[in-house]
């Protein structure tokens, strides 16, 4: 599990806010990979991704 596959996941769902726990639990794999890979994600695809924290949640939408 990578941040390609995190990536796709979002760009294949274009327009739908995502918690990293949705996503692990659409993709099937740990919870941990996903927060992790979404952290270097955010660091390096600023242009594609967009994240929004309400609490203590971080949310993931593909923008474009």
């Amino acid at each position: 599990m990578g941040q390609q596959e995190v990536f796709s996941f979002l760009k294949s769902h274009k327009g739908k806010w995502y918690t990293s726990k949705d996503i692990s639990k659409l993709l099937k794999v740990s919870l941990g990979s996903v927060t992790n890979n979404l952290k270097k994600l955010r660091k390096t695809e600023k242009s594609s991704l967009k994240f929004k924290i309400v609490g203590n949640k971080y949310y993931y939408l593909f923008k474009n």
